[in-house]
């Protein structure tokens, strides 16, 4: 290989980069735009659950019971009926979440030590939302049934007897923000879609404007080609990783634990990958628009559906789980979080690097033997 034609390929890439606004626009615009979007609007945290309460017993012992969710930060109570009717439109205009009814009952069956029943109706749409309300509306209950119990008991000269004092301690996400595992995730998917989706567009722009046909002609190896053509673009890559390391470091404020070295060099054998895949796509079909679609296809769906980013691969079937192995996205992923969160090194992340390295590996050797068939 010829470091001299490597260097005279990469000068020229990055001239024609410069003189394409459009081109640098996207490669370093685009991410920040999606990072900003996606950050902000992406978020799994379920709180200010909107809730509509028919009090029927109106006691003062109900109105303690409707004051923790009250003072629950996880509830809006944004409205008193006095009708089923009421309850219903405000769920079916969306008004509301959950409608809450106490029964007219309520504090004489506590009195006098019976089971109360109290009615939750909830909007089911959005199952896993609803899911994680009726989860807080559970807890909130728990806590005043277990207030009932020790006042009861104090009262008897009982101290509370609880046998099992559970005491949780949540680690690397302790405010347990979606948005501090979101991020670090959205990096990996926004850059696995921007590296392959600039790189598709290189060589069929050569084939398109009829340059292919000057270099080839030319002493420029096939990989000497490729390798000249990635540069360029791995510069801007990194580029881009540092400006998403930043924006989530000061616009987002997730914590960066690991070792921001190790960061930066994993990225680098992610986004070789990334290009690599991309210049493989754009030898293989020749043509801008067909190239550029094709890398859409091949990257964001897998990389935002398959990466556990937002689903969890453990909950996916067996075929699917066995599918994401061939998405590089998957082991990133696990990279960044790991060292963002936990502030993991090497040792733990080893076997996600060396799945890193074999992909990039892989496929930049299958796109410099595809072109060796295009221009022998």
């Amino acid at each position: 290989m010829n470091l001299i034609r490597v260097k005279a390929i990469a000068q020229k890439e990055f001239i024609h980069i410069f003189r394409d606004p459009r081109s640098l626009g996207m490669a370093i615009a685009i991410p920040m735009l999606l990072l900003i979007l996606f950050g902000y609007a992406l978020t799994l945290d379920v709180d200010n659950v909107p809730l509509v309460i028919w009090d029927q017993d109106k006691t003062q012992m109900s109105q303690d019971y409707i004051l923790d969710f009250k003072n629950s930060p996880y509830f809006n109570i944004v409205g008193y009926f006095e009708g089923y009717q009421d309850l219903q439109a405000a769920i079916d205009k969306n008004q509301a979440l959950m409608a809450m009814v106490v029964p007219t009952d309520f504090s004489r069956r506590i009195e006098s030590n019976q089971n109360t029943p109290v009615q939750l109706l909830v909007d089911g749409s959005d199952s896993n939302t609803a899911t994680i309300a009726i989860g807080y509306v559970t807890a909130v209950t728990a806590k005043y049934n277990k207030n009932l119990i020790v006042n009861e008991l104090s009262q008897l000269g009982i101290k509370d007897m609880t046998p099992i004092d559970m005491r949780s301690r949540v680690w690397f996400n302790a405010d347990l923000k979606s948005r501090n595992y979101i991020i670090p995730g959205l990096i990996a998917v926004i850059m696995m879609v921007i590296a392959a989706l600039l790189t598709s567009l290189t060589v069929a722009k050569e084939w398109e404007s009829g340059t292919m046909e000057q270099l080839i002609s030319t002493p420029v190896k096939s990989n000497e080609l490729i390798l000249g053509k990635l540069i360029p673009y791995f510069t801007i890559g990194l580029f881009d990783v540092v400006v998403a390391v930043a924006m989530g470091q000061f616009l987002f404020h997730v914590p960066l634990r690991g070792n921001v070295a190790l960061l930066f060099i994993l990225s680098g054998f992610f986004l070789v990958g990334a290009l690599s895949l991309g210049m493989l796509i754009s030898i293989v079909t020749k043509n801008q628009l067909v190239a550029s679609q094709l890398a859409m296809v091949t990257t964001f769906l897998p990389a935002f559906l398959l990466s556990g980013f937002m689903y969890s691969i453990a909950n996916m079937p067996k075929a699917i789980q066995v599918l994401t192995h061939l998405i590089p996205a998957r082991y990133f992923v696990v990279i960044l979080k790991g060292i963002y969160l936990k502030g993991v090194g090497m040792k733990v992340l080893g076997i996600q690097v060396f799945y890193l390295f074999l992909f990039a590996v892989i496929v930049l050797n299958v796109a410099n033997r595809k072109f060796k068939k295009k221009v022998g």
